[in-house]
């Protein structure tokens, strides 16, 4: 086997665990990091899906590499809290050591952080404080995680934080040890690891004031373009809050990041503070969440981030959307797409679709300069990356804008109108909630038949047109976002289309560009995760910008890649014109 250390053996199609008499389908690939692959895994007696770590043994040669293995699995094996990742069970075969986890569909804080930069205080205070609460249990049991990090930190299909990833942690033996290892990850390492003057339970409190830093202001707060400079900045505790973070939070932040660990507070003081006993905490938060802010203007919350208008709520009867019919009279078209540099009454863009456009131009044509085609990629399945797969698109659509709009169905239910006098409809999967954008950007929220008089006919024509795309379209993918939304959802809404002769091109208000062609293919492309997906016959492939840059493509995808550049280029131009 050491002849041929630079060869891997497959993963089985069919994975046996014979210590538990278990059978496992390796399902949709996952992601991978450090040494490990990660698969979907199906109980073939149950179908109940399961995270499957797996480990080639040929990495496990060297005595500290088995050794951290063995040390991840003892720790994680025995812990059992609702904001841990749980741990199922472990077995091998010959060429590969698995770990069964708890699957966590809705990835992890990373890809939320990517997707929406800033978060707004009270999902902040639910997000830490369920951090928190993981990380006490886990100090309670003498562990220090050592790599708390928002890739780490994952979410559940119920919005439900779990702690994972425990290669890095390590248990005290008695009371007063200080380990001395060089571990964790650049952004979120403390200055006690660096300078190795030994280090305890503070260094997961650190962390933990790193985190709620970045989804609070967009960025980790020691950041840098060099490994050097950031951590000479953590080594002299050298970060500045800006000024629109809440005082509670500029204090509990300035209080986890001390330089001295001695005086960093402990986790049960930290959920004890003021930012937490005092503020909005949501008690749960839906899916939409993982694309677009909340509506907590529907709970009254009033804090100097929110902006939005008061919920227009008359009751919470549901709504019912047989035998509505659609009179002749048509409405009066003005223009077709919205117009550029709309804003909110907080005087950000609300329908700032250029910017997205800009980014998506520079970040295609410097992919499109490595000539990605003459390379082709190898291993089509692992050069993958899931967790930049789309979290919602089109997945119907109507042209009717020769006397209405533009109707579409978004891949989780959502109906939405992009009506010729430039607003905008939306009804929500719950087939309960209507979101109407008037011309300036601004929302107001209603119920299903209690809407003002003077949208009756923009809500017959939403009904018309989803029963139209319900009875003659074929819908595009899987749900991806749940259907179980409740007030404080928000969902991406249409903000620019047109057709071109190949194509129809539509982008949405959280970045996404979709372009699907009359011979079905379809793009994505993501400028906030610099990401594509090619979509064929529902089958989904999601790439990095950068992978394709270093490991190529197949023709097609480059022929894809420069058509949806020529077009963005054609867009930009056209819209600054």
């Amino acid at each position: 086997m050491s002849s041929r250390l630079k060869e891997d053996f497959r993963i089985p199609e069919i994975i046996i665990d014979n210590k538990n008499d278990m059978k496992y389908r390796r399902g949709n690939f996952l992601g991978k990091g450090g040494f490990a692959k990660c698969y979907e895994l199906v109980d073939m007696k149950t179908n109940k899906k399961f995270a499957g770590k797996i480990i080639s043994k040929r990495y496990l040669l060297r005595n500290n590499h088995k050794n951290k293995m063995n040390t991840e699995i003892s720790i994680h094996k025995m812990l059992k809290n609702k904001n841990i990742v749980s741990f199922l069970s472990f077995f091998e075969d010959n060429h590969f050591v698995y770990m069964v986890l708890e699957l966590c569909g809705k990835r992890s804080l990373m890809e939320l952080h990517k997707r929406r930069k800033t978060l707004t205080e009270p999902e902040t205070r639910y997000y830490v404080y369920q951090i928190l609460e993981g990380t006490l249990y886990l100090h309670q049991q003498n562990i220090i995680h050592r790599d708390l990090k928002l890739g780490n930190i994952f979410l559940n299909d119920n919005m439900e934080v779990k702690i994972g990833d425990l290669g890095l942690a390590t248990k005290l033996q008695f009371h007063g040890q200080r380990k001395k290892t060089m571990c964790g990850t650049p952004n979120y390492i403390a200055p006690e690891i660096l300078i190795k003057t030994g280090h305890s339970f503070e260094v997961d409190v650190w962390s933990i004031g790193c985190i709620m830093y970045t989804l609070l202001v967009g960025k980790p707060p020691f950041e840098s373009n060099s490994l050097n400079e950031t951590y000479g900045r953590i080594t002299r505790c050298d970060y500045n809050i800006p000024p629109y973070v809440n005082k509670n939070a500029t204090i509990l932040i300035n209080e986890m990041l001390q330089f001295d660990p001695k005086k960093r507070p402990r986790v049960s003081e930290i959920m004890k503070t003021d930012f937490f006993t005092t503020g909005y905490m949501p008690k749960n938060l839906p899916v939409s969440c993982l694309t677009m802010s909340p509506r907590f203007d529907s709970i009254n919350y009033r804090e100097s981030i929110s902006t939005r208008k008061p919920l227009n709520v008359l009751n919470n009867s549901k709504s019912t959307l047989a035998n509505v019919t659609v009179k002749s009279e048509d409405i009066k078209p003005l223009i077709l797409n919205l117009p550029n540099g709309i804003t909110g009454e907080n005087g950000s863009s609300v329908v700032d679709y250029k910017k997205f456009m800009i980014s998506l131009e520079k970040e295609l044509n410097k992919l499109l300069m490595s000539k990605p085609s003459t390379n082709e990629m190898k291993n089509m399945e692992e050069t993958t990356d899931p967790v930049a797969k789309p979290l919602v698109w089109v997945s119907k659509w109507v042209d009717y804008s020769d006397k209405y709009g533009f109707g579409y169905e978004l891949s989780d239910g959502c109906v939405g109108i992009m009506f010729n006098d430039c607003t905008q409809i939306v009804l929500l999967a719950n087939l309960r909630d209507v979101h109407y954008i008037e011309i300036n950007g601004s929302e107001q929220y209603y119920i299903m038949d209690h809407t003002p008089p003077a949208l009756e006919k923009k809500m017959q024509l939403l009904i018309y047109f989803r029963r139209y795309m319900n009875d003659h379209l074929i819908k595009a993918g899987a749900d991806i976002l749940a259907k179980d939304t409740d007030q404080l959802s928000r969902m991406p809404y249409m903000c620019h289309w047109f057709r071109s002769n190949r194509s129809i091109i539509m982008q949405l208000t959280n970045g996404t560009l979709q372009i699907n062609f009359i011979d079905h293919r379809k793009i994505i492309l993501c400028p906030l995760m610099n990401a594509v997906t090619f979509i064929e016959e529902n089958i989904f492939r999601t790439y990095r910008f950068s992978t394709i840059s270093e490991n190529g493509c197949n023709p097609e995808y480059a022929q894809c890649l420069e058509y949806a550049y020529s077009k963005i280029c054609s867009i930009i131009t056209n819209s600054l014109t």
